[in-house]
C-alpha cells in the first residue's frame, strides 16, 4: 500500500468532515482506495466488516454544512488563504481596500465584501491575514471585538505581538466569540501549495473549531497547537528570531573579513562548502561580492513584537535587542516586507568605502 493511500485510510478513522482532507487528496480518490479494502464509504453500515478494517464511516460530504467564512486581507498570504477555503468548499467573503485584490479574489470564488463590518456580520468565522502588528490591533480595536457575537470564531493568520494577542483574545471572549491566532511560515508559494508551517494557540475547544478551517490553508501535518493564546505568536517569534538572527550573525561574519580587507568572494571560497553552516556563509558571500548584501533582512520590522513579550515576560533577548537597536539607527534604504528599513550589512559596513 502507497503512503498516501495509508494516509487516506488512517483519515478515515474520523467521523468528523475535514474539508481540507479532500482539497488535498481528492474526495473520489479517498472512496476509491477505501472501496478497494472493502469499504464502501456512501452505502456500507455493516460494523462488523467496519470493525475488521479497523475503521468508522465519515459522514458524506452533502449532509455536511460549513460554516460561511471571512478573510480580511487578501494580499500575499490572505489571497491564497481565501481561494483556498473556496476550493474547500467554503462561501467565502473577502474584503481588501485594494480593488484589483478584491477582483482577482472574486475570480476564484472569493464574494467581495462591501466592507469590514458587512463581513464580519455576515460570517461565523473570521480570518484576517494583515501586515503588521498595529494594523491589526487597530482593526480588532474598532471593527472586529465591538461588533463579535457569541459563538463567531476569529482566526488570525499574521504575526502579532504575543502581549497583544492575549489581550485581545480576552476582549473577543468578553464578548462571547473566540480568537484563534495562528500565524505562518512559508511565504506566497507555501500558502498557494497549502505547504505552510503554522503555529496555533488558544483553548483546546477553539482550535479544534478552527482546525478544519486551518488545514484547508496549510494541508495537513504541520499545524501544531502550541499553547494558549499567544503561545501560537510566541513560536512564531522562534521562527522568526531564528531567521533574523541567525543572518545576521552570518552577514556580520562575513562582514568582518570584508572590513579587514578580504573580498567577499574569497571569503566565499574559501569558508564556504555545501553543506550546514558552510553553505550559508558561502551564499551570504556571493550575494555581497554581488552587491546585493544590502538587501539580507534580519527581520527588522518584528522585533519589537518579540523584544516586548521579553520585557513583560522578565527574561533578556540581548541579541535581539543589540540587533534592533543598531538597525533602528540606521536610514531606511531598503525594502523589507514591502516597507522602508534600515539595512543591517551597511550599517557593519558604515565608513567603509573598500568594495564588498
Amino acid at each position: 500500500m502507497t503512503e498516501i493511500r495509508a494516509r487516506a485510510l488512517l483519515l478515515a478513522r474520523d467521523d468528523k468532515y475535514h474539508p481540507g482532507i479532500e482539497a488535498e487528496l481528492g474526495a473520489k480518490r479517498v472512496v476509491h482506495w477505501l472501496a478497494e479494502e472493502g469499504i464502501d464509504v456512501t452505502q456500507t453500515r455493516d460494523r462488523a466488516v467496519m470493525s475488521e478494517a479497523g475503521l468508522r464511516l465519515r459522514p458524506r460530504r452533502e449532509a455536511v454544512t460549513l460554516p460561511s467564512a471571512g478573510v480580511i486581507g487578501l494580499g500575499a498570504m490572505g489571497g491564497p488563504a481565501a481561494r483556498n477555503l473556496a476550493a474547500a468548499g467554503y462561501r467565502v467573503s473577502g474584503y481588501d481596500t485594494s480593488a484589483e485584490r478584491l477582483a482577482a479574489a472574486s475570480e476564484q470564488g472569493v464574494t467581495p465584501a462591501p466592507s469590514v463590518e458587512a463581513l464580519v456580520d455576515g460570517c461565523k468565522v473570521v480570518l484576517t491575514s494583515l501586515p503588521s502588528s498595529g494594523s491589526w490591533v487597530q482593526l480588532a480595536e474598532r471593527h472586529l471585538v465591538p461588533r463579535a457575537c457569541s459563538g463567531q470564531l476569529f482566526i488570525d493568520l499574521g504575526t502579532v505581538a504575543p502581549p497583544e494577542t492575549r489581550r485581545l483574545a480576552a476582549a473577543f471572549a468578553a464578548a462571547g466569540a473566540a480568537l484563534v491566532d495562528a500565524p505562518v511560515s512559508g511565504g506566497p508559494t507555501g500558502a498557494a501549495g497549502r505547504t505552510l508551517f503554522m503555529f496555533v494557540g488558544g483553548d483546546d475547544e477553539h482550535v479544534a473549531r478552527a482546525r478544519p478551517v486551518l488545514e484547508a490553508l496549510a494541508g495537513l501535518g504541520r499545524i501544531t497547537h502550541c499553547g494558549p493564546s499567544g503561545a501560537g505568536q510566541v513560536v512564531k517569534g522562534v521562527n522568526q528570531l531564528a531567521m533574523g538572527l541567525g543572518a545576521a550573525a552570518y552577514l556580520e561574519a562575513v562582514a568582518f573579513g570584508v572590513n579587514a580587507g578580504v573580498r567577499a568572494d574569497v571569503i566565499g571560497e574559501a569558508v564556504g562548502d555545501d553543506s550546514g553552516w558552510r553553505s550559508i556563509v558561502g551564499g551570504t558571500a556571493r550575494r555581497i561580492a554581488a552587491g546585493k548584501g544590502e538587501e539580507i533582512g534580519v527581520k527588522f520590522r518584528e522585533l519589537p513584537y518579540f523584544l516586548r513579550e521579553a520585557q513583560e515576560a522578565g527574561f533578556p533577548l540581548p541579541l535581539t535587542e543589540v540587533l534592533h537597536a543598531l538597525c533602528d539607527a540606521g536610514e531606511r534604504v531598503v525594502v523589507d516586507d514591502n516597507r522602508p528599513a534600515p539595512s543591517f550589512y551597511r550599517e557593519l559596513r558604515a565608513g567603509r568605502a573598500q568594495p564588498g
